[in-house]
C-alpha cells in the first residue's frame, strides 16, 4: 500500500513503473502530480472489496480508532457483573472492536445502527484523512484547459505579406507598408536580426515572406520565412554588388513615350528629348506651365509601353489633392508627403523611396522615378541639416545640398544589368533667391533637359515646352541614324523661331499625321 508520501518522493521513471503495473492506461503521458494521484485512486479501487488489510497503519489511522473507542463503549452493554469484570469486559470489547476495524473495514451501511451518520465510508480513509479527493477535481479543469489549447490550429506561415525593409540601429528591421508611404505603422513587420545576417538583406529590400500573428506580449506580425527578395530568391541575391560598385553607362535602349496620334506632349518629347533606361533628365519649369500634367502623361506612357518598368511616382511638398489625382490617374506606385507634413518627413520618405529603387536595381530590374519636385526636395534638406556655418547665398547651408544630390546622381544605365531612370522638376522663376541657387547648383547635373515656357502657357498652348532649349545627350545612343539626321534638320529649320513659333510650327505639321515615324517621312529633304 502506497501513501502520498512515499509516492511523492519517488522518481516519475519509478511512478511510471508502478501505474503499468496497476494497468492504469496513458501513465505515460501524465505528469508526476497526476500520476500520484491516479495510483492512489486505483489503489482505493483495488483495495476496496479485499477483505484482507495491512497489518500495520500509519499514526493518523491510530489516531482515527482512538477518537472512534469511546463511542463504541458508550454503545455497548456490558453483562452485569463485579467492578473487576466489568472492566475486563469492556477491555475485550475495545480490543474486539479495535480488530473488527483493523481486520475488516465495515461498509457505511453496515455502522449505522452502531454509529452516528456523519462519518465518512472508512475504505477511502487513507485519502480522506490527508485530503486528496478534492484536489483532482481541481486539477481536472486544469487539464482541460491545457487540451483546449493544445487543440488550437498553429497559424504560423498562413499569412504572406510584403514590404519594404527598414533597418534599426540594433540590428533588426520592420518591413513597411507602401499604404503608408513607408511611414512606421500598425502594419509593420518584424524581421529578426538573423534573417537579416543570414540573407545579407539592406535597407530597401522588398521582401515578400510568410508571417506569423504576434504572440502574448509582441506588438507586431513576425517574418516566419522569406520567398523572395525583390522578385529573386534567397541565393540570387545573396551575392549581389552593392549599388556604389556597379559601372554605369550612357543610356543606350530607349523608353518610347508616344502612345496616340493626338497627345502631342509625348510625341515631342521622344523626337527632341528622347528619354532612355537610365537617364538623368530635369524638367525646368515656371510656375503655372503644366508640369505636372506632363509627368502624368510621362507616367501613363511608360506604364503602357514598358510595362516590365517598375514606376515610381514620388511627390514632395506638394497639395493633397494633387496627390489624390496622380494616384487615381496613373498606374505607377505612388508615394507622396504634402506640404502640411514636417521636412523631416519628405527627407525620410525620399530617402526610402530611393534605396527600395537601388536595391531592385541591384538585382536587374529596369526601374523610373518621376520626382516633383527636386527643389522642395532640396528645400527640405536644408531645413533638417546640421548648420555647418558656411551659408550660401539665398540662405542654403553649404552641406544642404549633398544629399538631394545624391538623390539626382543616383540615376544610370548599369552595365549587364538593370537602370535607375530619374526624370525630376526644378522651379525657376519663383521669385526666390534660395530656388535660383539650388537651381543653379543642379544645372549641368543631367544628361536630359526639358524647359517649359510660360509665354506657352500665358497663350495656353500645350505642351509648353520651349523645343529649341530642350535636348538630350547623346542622343545618337537612342535614335536611329534617319531618325536623327531629319530631327537635326528640323532643329536647323526651327532655330531662328522663338518657343512660340516653333511649337505652333510643330503643331500644325504633326496634328495630320499618326506617328512620328509618319511625320518625319512627309518631311522635304
Amino acid at each position: 500500500m502506497y501513501t502520498i508520501d512515499d509516492l511523492n518522493v519517488r522518481l516519475l521513471s519509478e511512478l511510471k513503473d508502478i501505474a503499468e503495473e496497476m494497468g492504469i492506461k496513458n501513465a505515460k503521458k501524465l505528469a508526476k502530480q497526476d500520476l500520484v494521484y491516479k495510483i492512489l485512486d486505483q489503489q482505493a479501487k483495488t483495495e476496496a472489496p479485499a477483505a484482507p488489510a495491512p497489518a500495520k497503519k500509519g499514526a493518523a489511522n491510530q489516531d482515527d480508532d482512538r477518537k472512534m473507542r469511546p463511542r463504541r463503549r458508550e454503545n455497548v452493554t456490558p453483562p452485569p457483573a463485579g467492578r473487576g469484570q466489568q472492566k475486563s469486559a469492556a477491555a475485550d470489547e475495545v480490543m474486539r472492536s479495535a480488530d473488527i476495524e483493523i481486520e475488516q473495514p465495515t461498509p457505511p451501511q453496515e455502522d449505522a445502527p452502531h454509529s452516528p451518520p456523519a462519518p465518512a465510508p472508512p475504505a477511502p480513509a487513507p485519502q480522506a484523512a490527508h485530503g486528496h479527493e478534492a484536489p483532482p477535481r481541481e486539477f481536472q479543469p486544469d487539464r482541460q484547459q491545457q487540451q483546449r489549447i493544445s487543440n488550437i490550429k498553429d497559424f504560423d506561415g498562413a499569412v504572406t505579406s510584403e514590404g519594404v525593409l527598414e533597418l534599426m540601429q540594433d540590428g533588426y528591421g520592420f518591413l513597411r507598408s507602401s499604404d503608408y508611404n513607408y511611414l512606421a505603422s500598425p502594419d509593420d513587420i518584424y524581421v529578426s536580426p538573423s534573417q537579416i545576417k543570414l540573407l545579407g538583406l539592406k535597407t530597401g529590400d522588398t521582401v515578400r515572406g510568410q508571417i506569423r500573428p504576434p504572440k502574448e506580449g509582441e506588438k507586431y506580425f513576425a517574418l516566419v520565412k522569406v520567398d523572395n527578395v525583390n522578385g529573386k530568391t534567397s541565393e540570387e541575391i545573396r551575392d549581389r554588388v552593392a549599388f556604389e560598385y556597379l559601372t554605369p553607362l550612357f543610356p543606350n535602349e530607349r523608353l518610347k513615350l508616344s502612345t496616340t496620334p493626338d497627345n502631342m506632349s509625348t510625341r515631342i518629347l521622344d523626337l527632341f528629348s528622347p528619354i532612355g533606361k537610365g537617364q538623368r533628365g530635369m524638367i525646368v519649369a515656371q510656375p503655372k506651365t503644366g508640369k505636372t500634367v506632363l509627368l502624368k502623361q510621362i507616367a501613363n506612357a511608360i506604364a503602357e509601353n514598358h510595362p516590365e518598368v517598375y514606376l515610381i511616382v514620388l511627390l514632395i511638398d506638394e497639395r493633397p489633392e494633387e496627390v489624390t489625382d496622380m494616384a487615381r490617374s496613373v498606374r505607377a506606385e505612388v508615394i507622396a508627403s504634402t506640404f502640411d507634413e514636417q521636412a523631416d518627413r519628405h527627407v525620410k520618405i525620399a530617402s526610402i523611396v530611393l534605396e527600395k529603387a537601388k536595391r531592385m536595381t541591384e538585382c536587374g530590374h529596369d526601374v523610373v522615378i518621376l520626382l516633383d519636385s527636386i527643389t522642395r526636395l532640396a528645400r527640405a534638406h536644408n531645413t533638417v541639416v546640421p548648420s555647418s556655418g558656411k551659408i550660401l547665398s539665398g540662405g542654403v547651408d553649404a552641406n544642404a545640398l549633398h544629399k538631394p544630390k545624391r538623390f539626382f546622381g543616383a540615376a544610370r544605365k548599369i552595365e549587364n544589368g538593370g537602370s535607375l531612370t530619374i526624370i525630376a522638376t526644378a522651379l525657376i522663376d519663383t521669385g526666390s533667391k534660395m530656388d535660383e541657387v539650388i537651381f543653379e547648383e543642379f544645372k549641368g547635373t543631367g544628361n536630359m533637359e526639358l524647359q517649359l515656357d510660360r509665354k506657352l502657357s500665358n497663350k495656353r498652348i500645350y505642351p509648353a515646352i520651349d523645343v529649341p532649349a530642350s535636348g538630350t545627350r547623346r542622343e545618337d545612343l537612342l535614335m536611329k541614324e534617319d531618325e536623327l539626321a531629319r530631327v537635326w534638320i528640323l532643329r536647323k529649320y526651327m532655330s531662328d523661331m522663338n518657343s512660340i513659333e516653333a511649337m505652333e510650327f510643330l503643331q500644325s505639321k504633326m496634328k495630320g499625321t499618326r506617328n512620328n515615324q509618319e511625320f518625319l517621312i512627309s518631311m522635304n529633304g
